[in-house]
């Protein structure tokens, strides 16, 4: 739980839940527990949600580094890491030709551009695949990504053009966030930091 919060950095029960593949109800009780004892904390206002405090993200540090090492997993999420980082260039930069084009903002008016754009999503899809399959292998919670990502796919398929890279929902640029950042807090790395040594 507090993991599936430092992925979504701020959100409220039902996207949390996403995240961690359990029911709302469930994500609803334990953030209530987590509160009384300081982990989380609740904002109100014009963006309402919950977020981890100092002593919850200490937490979620201390039981992910827990989780590796009970799994004796660290060397299959480090490989994973690096493949992950050898497609993550290249998922930027399909994102950008998504959103902006000869210059300008994309307007999605010219339907066989943003096919072409679609279809390299793709195959960063199928590239990063057995990726996750091996992450599934090792740790459980890494089980949950291909089905959001293929839902996300299945939705750009559909027309619904906003599943590529609109934020606050599971698009699949939001997914692929959330993996870098699992993969990161998972194996103890700060993401400005990444690429030094």
């Amino acid at each position: 739980m507090l993991h599936g919060l430092r992925l979504r950095g701020f959100g409220e029960p039902g996207p949390i839940a996403a995240v961690v593949g359990i029911d709302e109800q469930t994500v609803h009780d334990h953030l209530a527990k987590f509160q009384a004892e300081e982990l989380v904390l609740r904002r109100d206002g014009r963006l309402a949600g919950w977020a981890l405090t100092p002593l919850g993200r200490a937490e979620q540090e201390r039981l992910a580094a827990l989780d590796l090492a009970l799994a004796e997993a660290r060397p299959v999420v480090q490989d994973g890491y690096e493949r992950f980082l050898r497609s993550n260039t290249e998922l930027l930069g399909v994102c950008t030709d998504w959103q902006v084009r000869d210059g300008a903002p994309n307007d999605h008016a010219d339907a066989a551009y943003d096919a072409s754009v679609i279809d390299r999503l793709k195959e960063i899809d199928a590239s990063v695949a057995p990726v996750l399959d091996d992450l599934a292998n090792a740790l459980d919670r890494y089980g949950h990504y291909s089905p959001r990502f293929a839902a996300a796919v299945a939705r750009l398929d559909a027309g619904e053009l906003e599943w590529f890279t609109k934020p606050l929902i599971d698009s699949y640029h939001t997914i692929w966030f959330e993996l870098h950042e699992d993969l990161l807090s998972t194996l103890g790395l700060e993401r400005s930091k990444e690429g030094e040594g």
